[in-house]
């Protein structure tokens, strides 16, 4: 019988069935699955197996795992368990990267108790689990706000003799940050620095984020004070978070002297940061503050000609037309002139038209950009049309 053959009609018994789990499983915080998932069809993975062993080369767990791997980046998490147990039916044996690729497949389809019921299957069979292991259905867990249960594993991880580490605080302080137990989640971190776990920039930015967005900015900045003593680095993502938080208690000034800091610091604002900026002073009604910023970041370092960075400018354009901030021509004209750079003339053309919709007056500039752009394609008869409006509307 032909190893395929084998795969196929081979039962043992003593071996759990792993990709029956997830179709029992009713506590799956998707309401349906993908499709992908519904039709069990592993038959690419076992054919790449086939052709491995009449090739006379016995598969190692590093081929098995991308196999497994390359099922669970699909979605195709039951088809990876399925894979699974037809290997250790034919008595393949895998390993902690194994389950660890596996746990992650079942919660990434939202079904942690799935992945819950997984890790304690395989718990002294298969594999020991890891601190890996134990992280991925702790953060899974945190994401649906079920941290009492996510606290229960990080304990049951502790009790087994697995060190948590880095990863697993900051994922728990982040669990406790969303479901608004900031007391919890800075005891936490009061753990962590007595167990010489050290915390990193991310786990810091979770609690200055929480403790801004509740508008408690003084103790933000406490936390801040503790994260340069430990020598940790602020990064763009700290400072957007502090800067978010004075708007929020409408103290433009301190938000300002934050942002600019973050050079001074050598830290690059992104589009992030100067759209906090722009947001702020638009609630404030301090719109031409948030269109010199906007002009301000074009010529930057995130200027759309030079770093590609369109999507991020249109991002943040839209964003002040959606608000009905009524923009002068600059603005207008940077988005064309970015549209233009990258080829894009057809949106340049209807960013020109919607400038005039919305009562902006294209100037010659304007004009000129598009002109520019239309003979470089070789689209003549566009540029000839455009010139003779610009000489009608006396530009020229």
């Amino acid at each position: 019988m032909s190893f395929s053959r084998r795969l196929r009609f081979s039962v043992t018994l003593s071996i759990p069935n792993f990709s029956s789990f997830l179709q029992n499983s009713s506590h799956s915080h998707f309401h349906s699955q993908p499709p992908s998932i519904q039709n069990v069809d592993d038959a690419v993975s076992l054919s790449v197996l086939t052709k491995i062993l009449k090739r006379g080369y016995p598969p190692d767990t590093v081929t098995l795992n991308t196999l497994i791997k390359g099922l669970c980046l699909k979605g195709q998490v039951k088809e990876a368990l399925h894979f699974h147990d037809k290997l250790l039916a034919q008595g393949f044996q895998l390993n902690q990267v194994s389950y660890a690729t596996l746990i992650n497949g079942v919660c990434k389809i939202g079904d942690t108790r799935a992945a819950i019921k997984f890790l304690r299957k395989i718990d002294g069979r298969l594999a020991k689990p890891n601190v890996e292991m134990y992280n991925t259905i702790i953060d899974a867990l945190c994401k649906y706000q079920l941290v009492s249960e996510a606290y229960g594993l990080f304990s049951e991880m502790t009790v087994k003799g697995i060190s948590a580490n880095v990863v697993t605080y900051s994922t728990l302080i982040y669990g406790f940050c969303i479901v608004g137990k900031l007391k919890e989640a800075l005891g936490l971190l009061n753990v962590m620095v007595l167990k010489t776990i050290n915390p990193n920039v991310c786990t810091y930015n979770i609690l200055v984020d929480a403790l801004c967005k509740e508008g408690k900015v003084k103790e933000a900045k406490s936390v801040l004070a503790v994260m340069l003593k430990a020598c940790v680095k602020s990064n763009v993502i700290t400072y957007s978070t502090l800067m978010d938080g004075y708007f929020l208690v409408y103290e433009v000034k301190k938000a300002q002297h934050v942002f600019n800091a973050m050079s001074l610091m050598g830290v690059t604002p992104d589009v992030h940061s100067y759209n906090i900026m722009i947001n702020g002073f638009c609630k404030i009604k301090r719109v031409d503050k948030a269109l010199n910023l906007f002009k301000e970041m074009i010529l930057s370092r995130l200027s759309t000609h030079r770093c590609g960075r369109l999507k991020d400018a249109q991002e943040v354009f839209q964003d002040l037309l959606t608000k009905e901030y009524h923009l002068d021509v600059y603005p207008y004209n940077v988005m064309i002139n970015g549209y233009c750079k990258e080829g894009l003339l057809e949106e340049a053309l209807t960013m020109r038209s919607k400038m005039e919709d919305n009562g902006c007056i294209p100037g010659a500039v304007t004009f000129e950009i598009i002109i520019n752009a239309l003979f470089e394609k070789d689209e003549n008869d566009k540029a000839e049309k455009l010139l003779h409006e610009m000489i009608a509307r006396g530009l020229l």
